[in-house]
């Protein structure tokens, strides 16, 4: 059944990303979710090998893309190869062609790869010349950006940004956390890397997917997430100080991924119904990256979180 093996899936994971329980059920909650992940965090916390443990226990092929200033877009999309014999030429597909693509630094390409990366996110598909080529059917773009350092880097655009469902973000581990880590990382060197024994199947996630959708939401529930996108877009109804932080707020794209991720919540967390609880669990990834502040905001240090919870303490959940 797909939910012991997702299950599996998230004790294997925690197992193996030590410390950030938080950030491997939010993966999962994309996967079920079907959307993109963009996780940012300082670097050695982690991020990577979340990514790619999770890909270990999928079916499906797997492509690691390093992205860097002098990237293009061929490198990620593949080109067109001439053959001199035959007088044709051939698409060559490139790594954007695997069901779990790790973009790792994603924010250190230039605009032209980010426009590839954008029609392969938003369409599932790319374009090469005056064709278009799909994706596979399970397709998972996995990004990483450091948010520490900036040279070399560029900004991701708010269209880019949009199209990943979770906007994740790692904290530093707990000292018993760390602790735990220095153990594993000692036990690894010593044996090896442990393979997972199971594989989530393609066909499990798609089910699984279909179950959560599926999901129980009451009217007054879906009227609470409604509340909440409404709030961002007319924040003067609700305080003043809301008004002076926001400069635009979410697209019904936001609309529709709390709808989707609160009830992947509420399956993984084992039970047929959403409750206010599963939309809280998820509004903060959801919404962080989606959200336009404003200078006055930015210049007192006010964060996309604060902004989140500010919203949270006025719009009533019953």
């Amino acid at each position: 059944m797909p939910a012991n093996s997702f299950q599996q899936l998230q004790c294997y994971l925690e197992s193996q990303v030590i410390g950030q329980s938080q950030l491997v059920k939010q993966l999962l909650v994309a996967l079920l979710a079907d959307g993109h992940i963009l996780v940012e965090g300082p670097p050695g916390l982690a991020k990577t090998r979340a990514i790619k443990s999770l890909a270990e226990c999928i079916e499906g092929s797997f492509h690691r893309i390093q992205f860097t200033p002098d990237l293009l877009p061929s490198d990620l999309t593949g080109t067109d190869i001439f053959h001199a014999e035959t007088g044709n030429f051939e698409f060559k597909s490139g790594p954007i062609f695997h069901s779990l693509v790790l973009a790792d630094e994603v924010n250190r390409a230039p605009a032209k790869v980010q426009a590839a990366m954008l029609e392969a996110m938003a369409e599932k598909q790319i374009s090469v010349g005056q064709k278009t080529y799909p994706l596979p059917e399970l397709f998972l773009v996995m990004a990483t950006q450091n948010p520490i350092e900036q040279e070399g880097t560029y900004p991701l655009p708010e269209a880019q940004l949009d199209r990943f469902l979770l906007h994740l973000e790692v904290a530093y581990p707990d000292a018993q956390a760390e602790l735990d880590i220095l153990r594993l990382n000692r036990g690894e060197a010593l044996e090896g890397h442990q393979q997972p024994k199971f594989e989530l199947s393609q066909s499990d996630i798609f089910s699984a997917r279909q179950q959560a959708l599926s999901i129980h939401m009451a009217d007054s529930i879906e009227q609470y997430l409604v509340r909440i996108v409404m709030a961002t877009r007319e924040p003067k109804s609700y305080s003043d100080t809301l008004e002076r932080w926001l400069e635009m707020g979410v697209s019904p794209r936001a609309t529709i991924a709390l709808d989707r991720c609160a009830r992947a919540h509420a399956w993984l967390s084992g039970r047929d119904f959403v409750s206010p609880e599963d939309v809280q669990a998820v509004v903060y990834p959801v919404l962080r990256h989606r959200l336009l502040l404003s200078y006055q905001a930015q210049a007192e240090g006010i964060t996309a979180n604060k902004v989140i919870s500010e919203i949270l303490a006025m719009v009533a959940s019953a």
